[in-house]
C-alpha cells in the first residue's frame, strides 16, 4: 500500500513537473510569435511612412479609355475607366508611393471648359495645402492636357510637385502607354528632387515643364514635345534632370486660384490665305475681352485684318499677336507696329496657351497692354 501510494504521488509529481515545464517551454514560443508579428507590423508602418503620399485626380481622357479590341489603338471610347479601377490595375504603384485616387471629372479633354479648369485647380490647391500630401497627379485627356497643365502652373501656389499625365493609347490596346506614364507620374510627384520646379507633364519617359510642352503629334506615343527640350527623364523610378524652368510659375506666380472664381471671354482667330474679318467682328459683338490672333509666320496679320483688329482695340478689346507656326517666337514690332497699335505679342507662347495667360491677366482687373506684355515676357 505504501509503495502504491508513493508511486501515485511520484506519478502525480512527475505529471505536474512536466506540465509546469511544458508551460515554461511554451511561453517563449508564444512571446517570439508576438514579437515577430509586432516587428512585421512596425516594419510595414515604417515602410509606408517612408514612401511619399500622392493623390491621383482623375478627369477622364484616353488614359481612362477602352477600345473594342487590343488592335484598337486609335479608335476607342475615352473616359470609361474610373480611377479606382485604373489604380487597382497597377499594383506596382504601391512600391512607389502611398496612392489615393479621386474622380474629379470623367470627360474627354476636348470638352474641357473654363469652369472645369477652375474646379480642378481649386481642388489641386486645396490638396497642396494638406500636410499629408506630398505630390499630386492629374490624369487627363491629351487634346487639351498642355493647356490645363499651364493653367495649373500659373495658378496653384505651392512648391509641391504637380504632374499632369495622359496616354496616346487606351489601356486595352497592344503596347498601351498609359500604365508606365502613370507610374512615372506618381514617381515624379513623390520625389523630393521634383519640389519647386513647377508643374510637369510626364509622357514617353520625359519630364516636360507645363509651360513649354505641347501636343505635336496626334497618333504616336511621343506626341508631347517642347522646342526648348524636356527638363529631364524618369527611368525605372529615378529622375534625371538636365535643366530647370526659368519662367515664373506656381509659388512665384502673381496669380492665385484661391481668389479666382470666373474667367473672362478670350478667343482665338486663326489666320489663313483669304482670311476675312468675320470672326473678329463676331467675337467682339459676342463680348470677347481679348482676341489672340494666330497669325502666319512671325505673327503676320493680313492687310484686310489690320483695320478690324484696330477697331476691336479701340473698343477696349486686347489684341495679342501669336503665330500658328509651332516653333520660334513672335518679335515685337516686327511685321506689325505693335507699339503704334497698342497690341501685345505672345513671344513663344502658342495661341491656346496665350489665351490661358490672357484670361488670368484680365481676371486680375485693371489690365493695360504694358502689363500684359510684361506677363508674356515673365511667364
Amino acid at each position: 500500500m505504501l509503495v502504491q501510494a508513493y508511486f501515485r504521488k511520484s506519478v502525480a509529481a512527475t505529471a505536474l513537473a512536466v506540465t509546469v515545464l511544458s508551460g515554461f517551454t511554451a511561453l517563449p514560443s508564444i512571446s517570439f510569435a508576438q514579437d515577430s508579428s509586432a516587428a512585421a507590423t512596425a516594419a510595414a508602418a515604417t515602410a509606408k511612412a517612408a514612401k511619399p503620399n500622392v493623390v491621383v485626380l482623375a478627369t477622364g481622357g484616353t488614359i481612362a479609355g477602352a477600345g473594342a479590341s487590343a488592335m484598337n489603338s486609335a479608335t476607342y471610347s475615352a473616359a470609361k475607366v474610373p480611377v479606382d479601377k485604373l489604380l487597382a490595375g497597377l499594383p506596382e504603384l504601391a512600391n512607389v508611393a502611398n496612392v489615393k485616387g479621386e474622380q474629379v471629372f470623367q470627360i474627354a479633354s476636348e470638352s474641357f471648359t473654363n469652369d472645369n479648369l477652375l474646379t480642378l485647380a481649386k481642388r489641386v490647391s486645396a490638396l497642396a495645402k494638406q500636410s499629408d500630401v506630398d505630390g499630386i497627379v492629374i490624369t487627363h485627356g491629351t487634346d487639351t492636357l498642355a493647356e490645363t497643365a499651364y493653367f495649373l502652373s500659373l495658378t496653384v501656389k505651392t512648391d509641391k510637385p504637380i504632374v499632369v499625365v495622359g496616354s496616346m493609347r487606351p489601356g486595352t490596346a497592344l503596347s498601351a502607354d498609359g500604365a508606365l506614364n502613370l507610374v512615372n507620374a506618381v514617381s515624379v510627384a513623390g520625389a523630393q528632387d521634383s519640389k519647386g520646379k513647377g508643374v510637369f507633364v510626364t509622357m514617353n519617359d520625359e519630364i516636360q515643364t507645363a509651360r513649354d510642352v505641347n501636343k505635336d503629334i496626334n497618333i504616336k506615343t511621343g506626341a508631347f514635345t517642347s522646342q526648348w527640350g524636356p527638363l529631364g527623364m524618369v527611368v525605372e523610378g529615378k529622375n534625371y534632370w538636365f535643366r530647370a524652368p526659368v519662367k515664373r510659375h506656381t509659388s512665384n506666380s502673381e496669380f492665385n486660384i484661391d481668389s479666382i472664381d470666373k474667367l473672362p471671354q478670350v478667343d482665338i482667330v486663326y489666320a489663313y490665305g483669304n482670311v476675312q474679318p468675320t470672326a473678329v467682328n463676331a467675337l467682339v459683338d459676342s463680348g470677347a475681352k481679348a482676341i489672340v490672333h494666330a497669325g502666319t509666320g512671325n505673327g503676320s496679320v493680313a492687310d484686310r485684318m489690320v483695320k478690324p483688329l484696330q477697331d476691336a482695340r479701340s473698343k477696349g478689346v486686347l489684341i495679342v499677336r501669336s503665330s500658328r507656326v509651332p516653333y520660334g517666337f513672335v518679335l515685337r514690332n516686327a511685321e506689325q507696329p505693335d507699339d503704334k497699335y497698342d497690341w501685345v505679342v505672345a513671344h513663344d507662347m502658342r495661341p491656346e496657351k496665350a489665351r490661358i495667360l490672357t484670361m488670368l491677366a484680365l481676371a486680375k482687373g485693371g489690365l493695360s497692354t504694358a502689363e500684359l506684355q510684361r506677363m508674356f515676357w515673365e511667364y
